[in-house]
């Protein structure tokens, strides 16, 4: 029987891009086993996924290795997949005793490891990263152009978004946007500041008079929380209720939209295809054909290549982003998709 360990233990929305290469192979093989490797912070995003027979994870510490190992060796894997270069990955599956092992390019640790390789053809022609993760379904014969991310939630959970809502005195007639403000600086953003002035244009303006604020970021600093939410009752610190990331994932699924940069919730959002803006660089490694939020209700906002080429140094030393995109823009989108939501 076909055993199959997929591994990515990387950020969030590194992790929903491996959603749709369980479901595909899940269609193209339904009885084989599949499992998940992940760190054990992003393991929710797997939780309930009637695709994974088993959410597995590994904490990255030298002490729990050989745990590790042991664990893996129990369940007889016949293949490996690693979606992205890690090298205790390589070694943790080459001493599981995994036979078929295949990893991404042609890293030091691979070849020590006699893993097989898929190329990424040093990304040309550039891809979603996504994509690139559905490779490794191709090279089992699968054969699809759906990459729509996936993030399941039983009936219990949904019941529990209801009552979080509730208790955050969420009228039936009102909307929540979910800001989140942070990227752990994995991708180009807009300062607290312009942030803070979108608020307040939200809140002027009639429009959105029922929608209300749901902050999200653990990187906010207190000076823009207290500064945000003592604009108005309408702004809600959700801070430390969500950070557990499924409680998170529920928040989200309820929400009228989100906006963020292209970081972990906004790949939530897109996977649970609910509302979301995602702000974006146009740099290639960055930028919406490679990183996008995949939802049909998803709308990606891409500084301009010329703009980036009027504002940014050639070095790259300094990022214009910041006024790449609009506060005008993005409350045009925003407005477009709470009016659907009331029809």
């Amino acid at each position: 029987m076909i055993r199959i360990l997929i591994v990515r233990p990387d950020r969030v929305g590194d992790v929903t891009t491996v959603t749709p290469v369980l479901r595909e192979i899940r269609k193209k093989f339904p009885t084989v086993f599949i499992a998940t490797l992940t760190k054990p912070n992003t393991a929710a995003i797997l939780y309930n996924n009637p695709n994974i027979n088993l959410v597995l994870t590994d904490d990255q510490s030298k002490e729990n290795f050989w745990s590790t190992v042991k664990e893996l060796r129990k369940h007889k894997f016949t293949h490996g997949f690693i979606l992205w270069p890690n090298e205790r990955a390589a070694y943790l599956l080459y001493f599981s005793g995994i036979k078929v092992r295949v990893g991404v390019g042609h890293k030091l640790f691979q070849m020590i490891t006699g893993m097989k390789s898929v190329s990424r053809n040093k990304y040309i022609p550039l891809r979603h990263e996504a994509d690139y993760s559905m490779d490794f379904a191709r090279k089992l014969g699968v054969v699809t152009e759906n990459l729509q991310p996936e993030i399941f939630l039983t009936d219990n959970e949904i019941k529990e978004a209801e009552q979080f809502y509730e208790d955050k005195g969420i009228l039936p007639h009102e909307k929540i946007l979910i800001i989140h403000t942070g990227s752990l600086n994995s991708a180009p953003n807009w300062s607290e500041l312009k942030y803070l002035t979108f608020i307040k244009d939200i809140l002027n303006d009639n429009n959105f008079n029922h929608l209300k604020i749901f902050l999200t970021a653990r990187e906010m600093s207190k000076e823009f929380i207290n500064d945000a939410t003592a604009l108005s009752t309408r702004v809600i610190n959700i801070v430390e209720e969500t950070e557990d990331l499924r409680t998170l994932i529920k928040v989200i699924y309820k929400t009228g939209s989100l906006l963020s940069s292209s970081t972990g919730p906004l790949h939530i959002a897109s996977a649970l295809n609910v509302n979301c803006i995602g702000l974006y660089c146009c740099e290639p490694m960055r930028c919406v054909k490679r990183w996008g939020a995949i939802s049909p209700k998803a709308v990606n906002l891409e500084v301009s290549a010329e703009y980036c080429s009027q504002n940014c140094p050639a070095d790259q030393s300094q990022c214009a982003f910041e006024n790449g995109i609009s506060i005008e823009l993005v409350k045009e989108v925003l407005l477009r998709q709470i009016t659907l939501l009331t029809i």
